[in-house]
């Protein structure tokens, strides 16, 4: 076996191409696992990112154009009677599952009735965040352990060109500068993993915290008036 390796090492030592692919294929088992794994994680992330920045983009706008069509509107009752059956915006459900309540409770006490809305508001409020914050610990697990799964993929390539050097005796930079590279490698795509997905885990953690602040804002004074 020492024999193989001594083979594949004499024959990396006269390999010059450091190609993104020739030093995917040149990697061994694990290396090209934890590259594949890296690689997988990053288009997972950013598809993430991409469908995140077209929600928060559509139900910001289509909450401004709720709020400001409501404050317009005759009477909450009349303007809930006019709002589409199939909107998914989160503002717009929650208004509605408020309603529901508030006509279901009005011949109960101002008390009871008010009691009854706010927590119905707080339960829909509670229900289309989740929805809204969906595959955020995703992003947040990715950014955290995508380092460390590059830096595994580093030391192990790292203790292959150690490996190389014993066995081929030879301190060449020519022996060890593959195997480096290829650790070098893995450490470059768990960064490229990492980094876009806590800058957007953390963008969208303020965007949830901002939308969600303006709903229970809009709760507050839609409570005041019923």
């Amino acid at each position: 076996m020492e024999q193989d390796i001594a083979a594949q090492v004499v024959g990396l030592g006269g390999s010059s191409d450091f190609s993104l692919l020739s030093l995917f294929l040149r990697a061994d088992f694990v290396v090209k696992f934890v590259i594949i794994l890296l690689i997988l994680s990053s288009i997972f992330s950013w598809a993430l990112i991409f469908d995140k920045f077209k929600l928060f983009k559509s139900i910001n706008k289509s909450t401004d154009d709720f709020e400001k069509k409501f404050w317009k509107a005759k009477s909450a009752e009349s303007f809930n009677n006019n709002l589409p059956v199939n909107s998914n915006d989160p503002a717009t459900l929650i208004f509605k599952a408020a309603m529901t309540e508030l006509l279901k409770t009005k011949r109960q006490s101002a008390s009871v009735q008010s009691a009854r809305v706010e927590r119905i508001l707080e339960i829909a409020t509670d229900t289309q965040q989740k929805k809204v914050e969906k595959n955020f610990t995703y992003l947040a697990t990715i950014g955290s352990t995508a380092p460390f799964i590059g830096l595994f993929g580093t030391v192990w390539g790292i203790m292959n060109s150690f490996q190389s050097i014993a066995i081929s005796r030879n301190t060449s930079l020519a022996i060890v500068a593959p195997g480096i590279a290829e650790a070098l490698f893995a450490t470059a795509l768990g960064l490229l993993a990492a980094i876009p997905a806590v800058v957007a885990y953390n963008k969208f953690n303020s965007d949830s915290q901002r939308y969600f602040s303006k709903i229970e804002n809009f709760s507050k004074r839609f409570l005041s008036i019923i």
